[in-house]
């Protein structure tokens, strides 16, 4: 595992960014899913399930990477409603690294437990969502669609009270791999503050670690926010004719689902059509059809706008 080369990119933002946590405390009773291929990737390949369990169950840090997992602060606009009030409420960035070709990327957790900013919620994934995303993002990733990767997925012994499935239901702890996870959100949450120097500091970062590829239309007097919005612009193009080619609906396309990387990530009430149905949706409360099959470029253009 020499190849391993964890990093610590994030932190350089600083604390006006993210809240410093501790995981929760778990029972292991199984590793369910450890993905070969994106562990390779990171040079993680030849990791023992042990291993695996030390870092992405007990959350052991790497050395080099982040002494204290992250949880991301942001707000988002959820079915077009602004809500101050969200963040990583359920995981954190637990961990960097460089991949075999020097690409960036984060190991971001789902279900490791209560942060600053779960309100209310227990900070747990059930089993069935954590399974859902290694299926979406698996299923995705083989359609050609750019998603983020399943990385590690455990059972612990807990069990979940939940209103959308049989409750007592099993627990698991997700270690997705993407390459990122600022999100529009992200920047929504610094301008709602008025925190311009942290929304140019922030546009830096991404540009130098996340969009670095040529801009066509920089003349070079391009302003780098500019710069930035027709990068991300461009990509998230990219991604929603992906998703439309697939037959994908993410169902709850939220400013906070959605990252500047765009990367198709967080899979919910996701579905594939069954056949072609325009007003098709995802979600069970998505009642006016605003996340449709259809509508999801309108959706993206709505939230880049």
């Amino acid at each position: 595992m020499n190849s391993f080369q964890p990093t610590d990119v994030h932190a350089q933002l600083g604390d006006r960014f993210y809240a410093k946590v501790d995981a929760a405390q778990f029972d292991n009773l199984a590793l369910r899913h450890r993905n070969q291929r994106a562990l390779t990737s990171i040079g993680l390949g030849q990791a023992s399930d042990a291993f695996l369990k030390k870092h992405f169950l007990d959350f052991v840090p790497f050395e080099e990477s982040f002494p204290q997992p992250l949880a991301l602060a942001y707000h988002g606009h959820q079915f077009r409603h602004y809500n101050p009030d969200i963040g990583d409420g359920r995981g954190f960035l637990f961990a960097q690294a460089y991949d075999l070709q020097g690409r960036l990327l984060d190991m971001g957790t789902k279900g490791s437990g209560q942060t600053p900013f779960s309100r209310s919620g227990d900070g747990r994934l059930t089993l069935q969502g954590g399974v859902r995303e290694v299926l979406a993002a698996g299923m995705l990733e083989h359609r050609g669609v750019y998603t983020s990767k399943a990385l590690v997925l455990f059972e612990t012994t807990d069990r979940l009270e939940r209103h959308d499935e049989p409750s007592p239901t099993r627990a698991g702890v997700l270690t997705r791999l993407s390459h990122g996870h600022i999100r529009i959100g992200t920047f929504q949450r610094l301008a709602a503050l008025g925190d311009d120097e942290a929304i140019e500091k922030l546009v830096h970062h991404c540009l130098q670690y996340y969009l670095t590829e040529t801009d066509p239309y920089d003349d070079g007097g391009s302003a780098k926010a500019l710069m930035m919005f027709r990068k991300v612009t461009a990509r998230m193009a990219w991604l929603v004719a992906e998703w439309m080619a697939a037959g994908f609906v993410h169902g709850v396309l939220n400013t906070d689902n959605l990252t500047i990387t765009a990367e198709s990530f967080d899979y919910g009430p996701f579905r594939f059509l069954e056949r072609y149905d325009p007003g098709f949706t995802a979600a069970y409360f998505d009642h006016s059809g605003l996340y449709a099959y259809a509508r999801q470029p309108e959706a993206v253009g709505w939230a880049l706008a």
